[in-house]
């Protein structure tokens, strides 16, 4: 199934017609605007989802996942690998101290505007050809409408103020412009646009999997709302896509395997395969290739590791609700389950290779400390992992989720003021938490931890207690997805956050010491200097503190 899906750089499986794609520089300008080759321009808007551009091997320095940009510079993991010298511009990120060079900055922002370029020419030769099948035609553009949506919402997130393109753009000048020709409200209304006109065409299924449906598009409509705090318009987007054929799986360690990565929780993801004739796997999960974790089946990269804060995280009373007090997880304490499906934990069993993962395992564990990635890691039996450099694999990137869908409702509802409402959808995540598959002993005989959750009992009166108990379901249910750092920020809560945890984390992770997180520049990277010296003087206005 995986190798048939639309996926990076041929989207798919090498043996699909559709996806043999073809450069501009093969055909000549005339035969651009043929039908077939105008599939081949699209397929190549979809290749760059997964953040390769000039190099595959190099896209862990613009990861879709947003390992880096989004879980690496919040509470919830350290950067990891080989010491603070190994990939030291993600160290540098890690403390606060991104600068307008750094090198991940300027790749993320040439991989997310490739995307944008080539929507924009695939609209162009769309438009232009004339034995493109006219209903397709118009389905085609509404999937290129929902890629650009979704590469300038990405753009938007991580550099906020940003020069926004369409496909009027004629040559290269056309894309050297201004960062403030648009308010960022108005920037916002383009992406809204994009998504909706992707949700007034786009059919509820698509027959090639990984190209968006309509209601992909209305729940990305939804996050974008959301990320305006626009609550009743998320709150409405929500409804639709409720209404639609998605939901939770049954079983939440079940979400993460390559045979159920398009399936009835997923709405739209990056389409990753291996083993199928491209070479180096650079169809795999290259963007996460510095993630494998070590230890006696896996490559020893070492990189996106779990925080102590995170593990923490996890605690609960015996009731089975979070127990928020930051103080370090012991071998009595009651845990949620998702602990162990989502990170690797000493003493606890990993995946089903039958052994227990090892703090032996971590590389440079004084700095970085015993723990791994886990719930994004393939069981080294998969036959969609691939154990020869690079070290990638076959399971998506999932983008939006249903369970997401669920916390973006639960949050606009609480802000609505229908706090039973929250109170319902929040528990609905934790009863398919509760009841999932547990990590067991190597011998079966029981769960490998004290795992205990349970439900929010007691009516909801107070919304800001309501608030604080949607954000830690948001935490644990999408930990080490890429997501927490930039729900920090939309939040307005990054700096009291970052700061409470650099307090403590300080004293347990020396790598920390010249951690500061500055309010009012560090909620967004600089825009890249190779940008700004590029297109005339003064056209970009480089972000606050930078």
């Amino acid at each position: 199934m995986v190798g048939a899906t639309l996926a990076l750089t041929f989207l798919g499986s090498c043996s699909k017609d559709f996806l043999e794609e073809v450069t501009y520089g093969e055909v000549s300008p005339a035969e651009m605007t043929k039908a077939e080759n105008v599939e081949k321009a699209i397929i190549s808007a979809y290749s760059v989802l997964n953040g390769q551009i000039d190099g595959a091997s190099n896209a862990y320095n613009s990861p879709a996942s947003n390992w880096s940009f989004g879980d690496v510079v919040s509470d919830d993991c350290y950067k990891g690998g080989g010491g603070t010298g190994d990939q030291n511009q993600i160290h540098q990120m890690e403390l606060y101290n991104t600068t307008p060079t750094t090198y991940d900055v300027e790749r993320k922002w040439m991989a997310l505007y490739e995307g944008v370029k080539r929507t924009n020419e695939a609209m162009k030769l769309l438009n232009a050809s004339e034995d493109f099948d006219a209903t397709l035609k118009i389905q085609r553009t509404a999937e290129l409408r929902f890629l650009r949506g979704h590469y300038y919402f990405e753009l938007k997130k991580v550099y906020d103020q940003i020069p926004y393109i369409d496909e009027t753009a004629e040559t290269v000048a056309d894309y050297a412009r201004s960062n403030t020709e648009f308010t960022s409200a108005e920037i916002w209304s383009k992406i809204e646009a994009d998504f909706q006109a992707a949700y007034d065409v786009l059919p509820s299924s698509q027959d090639e999997v990984g190209r968006p449906t309509n209601l992909a598009a209305m729940a990305y409509l939804a996050k974008t709302y959301l990320f305006q705090e626009k609550w009743q318009a998320a709150f409405d987007a929500t409804t639709v896509v409720m209404g639609g054929n998605y939901s939770l799986m049954d079983d939440f360690q079940s979400v993460f395997l390559p045979e159920n990565d398009n399936g009835s929780e997923v709405l739209f993801a990056v389409q990753y395969s291996v083993n199928d004739g491209q070479g180096s796997n650079y169809n795999g999960s290259i963007g996460d290739r510095l993630t494998a974790p070590g230890g006696p089946y896996y490559a020893q990269y070492g990189f996106h590791r779990p925080s102590q804060n995170l593990v923490n995280a996890f605690k609960t009373d015996a009731s089975g609700l979070p127990v928020d007090d930051n103080i370090d997880v012991t071998e009595t304490d009651f845990v949620d389950p998702r602990l162990d499906i989502t990170i690797g934990r000493p003493g606890i069993p990993y995946k089903d290779l039958d052994i227990l993962y090892e703090d032996t395992w971590a590389r440079d564990l004084a700095t970085y400390g015993p723990y791994g990635p886990k719930k994004r890691i393939l069981s080294a039996n998969s036959p969609y992992h691939v154990t020869v450099w690079p070290y990638v694999d076959a399971l998506n990137y999932y983008i939006i989720r249903y369970a997401e869908v669920l916390l973006w409702r639960a949050e606009a509802a609480v802000e609505l003021g229908n706090l039973e409402e929250a109170r319902t959808l929040v528990n609905q995540i934790r009863e398919r938490a509760a009841n999932s598959g547990y990590v067991q002993t190597l011998d079966g005989s029981g769960d490998a931890a004290n795992y205990s959750i349970g439900t929010y009992d007691a009516v909801w009166t107070d919304a800001t207690d309501a608030r604080d108990k949607v954000r830690m379901e948001s935490r644990l249910e999408l930990a080490m997805e890429g997501h927490r750092f930039f729900n920090l920020v939309r939040w307005g809560i990054a700096k009291d956050v970052i700061d409470d945890y650099l307090e403590v984390e300080k004293t347990r992770r020396t790598h920390l010491t010249n951690a500061a997180f500055t309010q009012g520049k560090n909620e967004y990277w600089p825009i890249p200097q190779e940008y700004i010296d590029s297109v005339d003087d003064g056209l970009v206005t480089q972000n606050n503190g930078y």
